[in-house]
């Protein structure tokens, strides 16, 4: 990111949105909403001052609401540009008309309250696609008592409560006490291979919750892990022997069985009702935590920036793109990689990412005729 950062040929527009394409054949003139975030970039050096004195306060979005940030936040640690952004919403002189605290404190004087988003055109010779994912929200099934059951989370939300950034330092603790969790169970395919939410399989889930369960062990060496599965889709390479790995030497205990309900007892700690499928037998499991896998899907907003861009999706709403040539959308000159054209991996989109880039460059030597 630090290189793409500092490349004189790569400019980043950051927090903006694409509102248009015109044109054909290489000859494309994208338009670009770059949203205002009263804070001029080319001033602020994310020195944090502001946001140690900032009073207004709001869900952590990038920690997936497992905390609080200032209503001035910088998005993530590592973010290119290392930039602040002001919230309006939960901005105290946006909602209220006062405070302006910021504002004093920045030796830069890179606050600028009277920003205004702005449309910019750009001429391009060719467009890739590389939107990423979201994760299904679970709440809905309720089955498995996400949203009413403090202890069971997301795998997303997991990631955050492991990272040493998060919220709590890299130590598992359980939201509804603090307390660190140390019998953990992970439940695949939530909402993936299912004809009522996401009917594909999301791809990357049994190696994810795998790789979680070692590092659960990895942070407390007294921590039982328990994934449940249909079955397990581990087809990269040398992904079965991660597997055996996590088997062998970290002691993770794999459960054939789907999940059929999650309850809880006094002291909060989740109790998992399931089939064993290899004994045919009903069981349950008292865990201190669950973390769903849930099901990935296209990027929110994916399908409205295709009609944009007058690109094909799929029933499932990513990016179609031909059989011949993957990397190709059904309009010429615009690309794909990644997650928006379906479910992949880190390695796989890397692959995908440098087909786009080759077809790019083919695409503009044909265009203008050289």
């Amino acid at each position: 990111m630090l290189d793409a950062g500092r490349h004189p040929k790569i400019r980043i527009l950051a927090y903006s949105e694409v509102e248009g394409l015109k044109g054909r054949d290489g000859n494309f003139e994208i338009k670009i909403r770059r949203k205002a975030r009263y804070v001029k970039e080319d001033v602020c050096n994310a020195c944090g001052m502001c946001v140690t004195k900032c009073p207004g306060r709001a869900l952590d979005a990038f920690d997936m609401g497992l905390r609080k940030r200032t209503a001035i936040y910088l998005y993530f640690s590592q973010g290119i540009p290392a930039v602040m952004t002001i919230d309006p919403e939960h901005c105290i002189y946006f909602t209220k008309g006062r405070c302006r605290t910021c504002e004093k404190v920045c030796d830069k004087g890179a606050i600028d309250f009277e920003m205004k988003a702005r449309v910019e055109t750009y001429p391009v010779n060719a467009v890739i696609l590389a939107t990423g994912l979201d994760i299904l929200d679970p709440s809905h099934l309720t089955h498995y008592g996400y949203g009413k059951l403090k202890n069971v989370i997301t795998g997303l939300q997991y990631e955050r409560l492991i990272n040493a950034t998060g919220p709590t330092g890299g130590h598992l603790e359980r939201p509804s006490d603090g307390k660190l969790a140390k019998k953990v169970a992970y439940v695949q395919c939530v909402g993936s291979r299912d004809l009522n939410n996401c009917a594909y399989c999301s791809s990357v889930c049994c190696m994810y919750s795998i790789k979680d369960a070692m590092l659960a062990r990895e942070h407390d060496p007294e921590s039982d892990s328990y994934i449940f599965h249909t079955d397990l889709r581990n087809v990269g390479k040398w992904f079965q022997k991660y597997e055996k790995r996590a088997r062998e030497e970290y002691g993770v205990n794999f459960i054939r069985g789907r999940v059929a309900q999650i309850e809880e007892d006094e002291e909060c700690n989740p109790i998992v009702w399931y089939e064993d499928t290899r004994l045919q037998e009903v069981k349950a499991l008292k865990v201190e935590m669950v973390v769903l896998a849930t099901a990935a899907t296209p990027a929110k907003g994916a399908r409205g920036l295709a009609r944009l861009l007058g690109v094909r999706t799929d029933p499932y709403g990513f990016i179609q793109t031909k059989p011949d040539e993957p990397a190709d959308t059904s309009r010429p000159g615009i690309f794909a990689c990644g997650f928006c054209k379906g479910p992949c991996d880190i390695p796989e989109a890397v692959s995908q990412a440098s087909a786009a880039a080759e077809r790019v460059a083919a695409f503009i030597s044909q265009t203008a005729g050289v």
